[in-house]
């Protein structure tokens, strides 16, 4: 048995919720830098407040390859709709974006793509 025992106080700020992979892309994007061993926010986004980020929990690491290279600096909302997106490779986001893959299609979008403000959806291939 333990006879000494102490507690320490932490303040709330250390703590960035993870609960979902979406969470986790928000997280592990370059919305966010590792200082003194902390997370924090970048200081050069222009929004305060986080990005809406919806994504299905089957498919993250998958899907994203380069999650340090995944942009979201300009983003304010992102959601991915059906399993039938292929990947995202380095792609930047900006504005609103909606990826919507109905079962049995597929949309490849390559590594360095850029989605601004854009509603993607049914069999879609992008090439380079």
């Amino acid at each position: 048995m333990l006879t000494m025992h102490t507690g320490i106080n932490v303040p709330r700020s250390r703590f960035l919720p993870v609960k979902k992979t979406s969470d986790l892309l928000v997280v592990m994007s370059n919305l966010f830098q590792l200082r003194d061993g902390t997370l924090v926010q970048n200081p050069a986004r222009l929004y305060p407040e986080l990005p809406l980020v919806k994504l299905g929990e089957h498919f993250f690491m998958k899907r994203f390859h380069c999650t340090a290279s995944v942009s979201l600096f300009d983003l304010q909302s992102f959601t991915y709709i059906q399993p039938g997106l292929n990947s995202l490779v380095c792609v930047v986001t900006q504005g609103t974006v909606i990826i919507i893959a109905n079962h049995g299609d597929r949309i490849d979008i390559p590594s360095g793509a850029m989605l601004e403000n854009k509603i993607v959806s049914g069999n879609l291939r992008i090439l380079d």
